[in-house]
């Protein structure tokens, strides 16, 4: 999720957010629509190998946040900068070309959640309006234009609140799905808790996906009234989720066992309840697209700014700079939606997107960045840990993209 879209949290390194406001950033940043896609991860994997690999992500993950709140510490300390983002501490190790990488990476990363707003909201809205998910092509669509027409505003302001709003949806969705899942429980004697190792990394890539907020560390981090404390309170923050994620996959997968769809409200019977859910879903998440790709936007327009020919056209037209740049945010988001048009399935493309650049942020270039910041002080084990968590992520990122493919060709439902 878009920094923006945090209410408590700000750019300023004098932090002010109380634990309790750390912790709830914490929430709001990671949980996204990912969470709703989890039930169909436990059916493709087993409910023991999709536990295991949502624990193992969440260690991971945490590990890896902690790994540059510390970098971030010690190049501080040795070069006497200020260190704000992902991209500052890249540029400050491993230079423009470590900037350029990862700043490219968080792009990629905020454009495939985008994509996985419109899959939901297309798919979710078909099956409240025909009853069927399959004409989520047509709502897409649709929605184009009010998506150009909130790209345009250029104050995100008034449109923060939808991303609390969103946070709130889900989470009432994830209340209404278990209490429907609760009556069509089946028990785990009718369950696989191990389906095939080719099934791992597609599993694995929906648990990275869902743990996603790594882009916002340092931020987060840097928000608190008392930094200090932040280890802690990520660790409890990753409890919590993961035992959630794990709870609500498991009940999910139960309740419907083969029937499990890709996004689990598609298995819910559409009563007001249900319906009264997508349909909030949808529209926060109709409002939370611009808040996530307003950093998309801001670097598209720098690089834009900076080139010549659009400086000498801006000085012999100054009206033409804002058509050109409402221009190329309109044209950004019809190239996401065409892409969201090209996605076989909600779950399928959230693994691409968690095995691939998610991967990369979580566990390789934190990996890299401390293996750089403390070259020279690091013992035997800690070398080790970070090749080794290094090692899989590349792996993982290569090989989870390939078994999500086999998975596309296979045409698993």
């Amino acid at each position: 999720m878009a920094e923006e879209g945090l209410p408590l949290l700000g750019h300023s390194r004098e932090g002010s957010a109380s634990i309790a406001q750390a912790f709830g950033n914490i929430i709001v940043s990671i949980v996204g629509t990912g969470v709703l896609g989890l039930p169909y991860a436990f059916k493709i994997s087993g409910w023991a190998a999709s536990a295991s690999a949502i624990l193992l992500s969440a260690l991971l993950t945490y590990y890896c946040m902690m790994l540059l709140v510390k970098c971030r510490d010690k190049v501080e300390q040795l070069s006497n900068v200020s260190i704000l983002t992902y991209g500052d501490l890249a540029r400050h190790t491993y230079g423009k070309i470590g900037c350029y990488v990862a700043e490219t990476m968080v792009i990629i990363s905020q454009c495939g959640g985008c994509i996985a707003y419109l899959v939901f909201i297309g798919q979710n809205l078909s099956s409240v309006f025909t009853g069927s998910a399959d004409k989520y092509s047509f709502f897409i669509c649709i929605f184009v234009p009010v998506e150009i027409a909130l790209a345009w505003v250029r104050t995100l302001t008034s449109l923060s609140p939808f991303s609390v709003f969103a946070d709130i949806c889900n989470l009432l969705a994830i209340a209404i799905v278990i209490k429907d899942d609760l009556g069509s429980f089946q028990g785990l004697e009718k369950a696989d808790a191990f389906t095939s190792y080719q099934a791992l990394p597609f599993v694995a890539g929906v648990a990275v996906f869902c743990f996603e907020g790594f882009s916002m560390t340092l931020s987060l981090e840097t928000s608190m009234r008392e930094p200090q404390r932040f280890g802690s309170v990520l660790g409890c923050a990753f409890f919590f989720l993961a035992t959630v994620y794990t709870g609500f996959g498991l009940i999910g997968y139960l309740a419907y066992g083969s029937e499990t769809q890709d996004i689990i409200t598609l298995n819910l019977p559409n009563d007001w309840s249900t319906v009264a859910v997508k349909v909030g879903l949808c529209t926060a998440l109709l409002f939370t697209f611009p808040v996530m790709m307003h950093p998309v936007h801001e670097m598209f327009e720098m690089k834009l700014m900076k080139s010549s020919w659009f400086q000498k056209l801006s000085y012999s037209f100054s009206w033409m700079q804002m058509v050109l740049l409402k221009i190329l945010r309109a044209g950004t988001v019809v190239i996401l939606a065409v892409l969201a048009l090209s996605v076989p399935g909600f779950g399928i493309f959230v693994s691409l997107v968690g095995s691939t650049v998610c991967a990369l942020l979580a566990f390789v270039f934190p990996a890299l960045i401390h293996l750089k910041t403390f070259k020279g002080s690091l013992n035997s084990a800690q070398k080790a840990l970070d090749m080794a968590i290094l090692t899989f992520g590349t792996v993982f990122a290569v090989y989870g993209t390939y078994s999500t493919f086999v998975v596309v060709i296979k045409g698993v439902n």
